[in-house]
């Protein structure tokens, strides 16, 4: 462990405030002196990007993916995303700062998408191996909130956001119990706040946990 960097994951159902809080972190973390990588799954990398797309948008003769097979393209994905960018990043001693991960996986494709638990955990033995989070901020909004945030992008919603109600409550649950299944790894912060009070609640849990590694 000598000389690597961290590897922190921010997880949470849609409108929640992971990207604004992984820019807030990357901020803070490099004024102490951190090299610091940003990045989000899927994409991250070129090829990843790309399977992000074909996710996201699926052509237009395709009605929507089985959730078989949008877990392999996720896994297609997180392992070119781990190949080429985290794992060189943490080698080198970077702390890198991602906008979901595997956790994702378990709380869409197997808790809403109902894709057998068993199944993702053995690709993600095989994909992920031993690159796993050394923290994991899970950030929890009621439904009605995360909605709210999400019409007043005014964006046109992808294929994973548009899908309905039940399935994002699922998701929303699945993410609690993944957090009550892991304590050691995962804390969850209240996303209801501020921007800048979510992002001190965040640093003070990563310090809380991380601290010694400075």
């Amino acid at each position: 462990m000598a000389g690597r960097g961290r590897f922190i994951t921010l997880e949470g159902g849609e409108g929640v405030g992971k990207s604004t809080l992984a820019a807030a972190l990357e901020a803070r973390l490099a004024a102490r002196g951190l090299a610091v990588v940003r990045t989000r799954e899927p994409g991250g990398t070129p090829g990843a990007e790309a399977i992000r797309s074909l996710i996201l948008n699926p052509p237009a003769k395709v009605t929507g993916w089985e959730p078989i097979a949008e877990t392999l393209l996720f896994y297609a994905a997180r392992t070119d995303h781990l190949d080429k960018l985290i794992r060189p990043a943490l080698a080198s001693g970077a702390w890198v700062i991602c906008d979901r991960f595997s956790d994702s996986t378990r709380a869409y494709q197997a808790a809403a998408g109902h894709v057998p638990s068993e199944h993702i955990e053995t690709i993600d033995r095989i994909c992920v191996g031993d690159t796993t989070p050394d923290i994991t901020l899970i950030l929890d909004l009621p439904l009605s909130a995360a909605r709210d945030r999400m019409t007043a992008r005014a964006n046109d919603k992808d294929a994973i956001e548009s899908r309905v109600l039940s399935y994002h409550e699922a998701v929303h649950k699945a993410f609690l119990d993944i957090a009550r299944a892991n304590p050691k790894r995962c804390v969850v912060l209240d996303a209801s706040v501020t921007p800048d009070a979510l992002a001190s609640s965040a640093i003070a849990a990563i310090d809380a946990r991380l601290g010694g590694d400075r």
